[in-house]
């Protein structure tokens, strides 16, 4: 994959099917089968999002619809409801472009949904982006994951001894061998490399410099940092 995504706006999708407040039932759910959605933002007239109407909003129609059940509560109010505006769970939960892809999983797994609209300052519409789009960054080449962890981090902290650091990737999986002179730096460089975007694991085997036994006798060799 081209760049390095490293917000939503890299992943995001840009075409995306909204509702306004008064759409009908039917109409949510056939539009739902003709996109093969599961949820879908609700605007204003302004094009701002006020909110989402999920097939779990929907579900109480049928649940409720035996005459001898007590509808009571928000799945009560639900199964009664016919529009979007009616229907929709608000405020919805939203992140902006330039939310890093971090965050939007943050958000995604703390509020227990699928999938998140973007929104401008204005909470406008911009595009929808789904836990699929934030696994595309794990789609990137090694070779690429490489360049970039040899800029950001090996050149980044060792400078001009960055070249003794030897980088591989395979699947993802970063491997760092070779030896520092700031060996205080190895636990920070296994923490950068694993941020760097499309990273699925980091095997840190950096160690310090040689030991010199006629300069530093009384020093024991350094040992090679690993993670806990």
């Amino acid at each position: 994959m081209k760049g390095t995504p490293t917000v939503v706006n890299d992943v995001m999708t840009r075409r995306v099917v909204a509702l306004r407040s008064g759409a009908a039932f039917k109409d949510i759910v056939r539009t739902m089968q003709e996109w093969r959605v599961s949820a879908l933002p609700v605007l204003d007239d302004g094009g701002r999002v006020v909110g989402i109407v999920s097939e779990a909003d929907l579900l109480p129609k049928e649940e409720y619809s035996e005459a001898d059940v007590d509808r009571y509560g928000q799945e009560g109010r639900k199964a009664d409801a016919v529009t979007a505006g009616e229907l929709m769970t608000a405020p919805a939960v939203a992140v902006t472009a330039d939310a890093t892809l971090a965050r939007a999983a943050r958000v995604m797994a703390r509020r227990r949904v699928k999938r998140l609209p973007v929104v401008g300052a204005d909470g406008t519409l911009q595009g929808i982006v789904s836990r699929s789009d934030l696994l595309k960054v794990f789609l990137r080449d090694d070779p690429d994951i490489a360049e970039d962890v040899r800029c950001e981090v090996a050149e980044r902290l060792f400078g001009a001894h960055a070249e003794a650091i030897r980088i591989e990737v395979r699947d993802g999986v970063v491997t760092l061998t070779g030896r520092v002179h700031e060996t205080a730096l190895i636990p920070l460089a296994a923490r950068l490399a694993r941020a760097v975007a499309g990273v699925v694991d980091v095997h840190c085997a950096l160690s310090g410099p040689p030991r010199h036994p006629d300069l530093d006798p009384d020093l024991p060799d350094p040992q090679r940092w690993a993670p806990a």
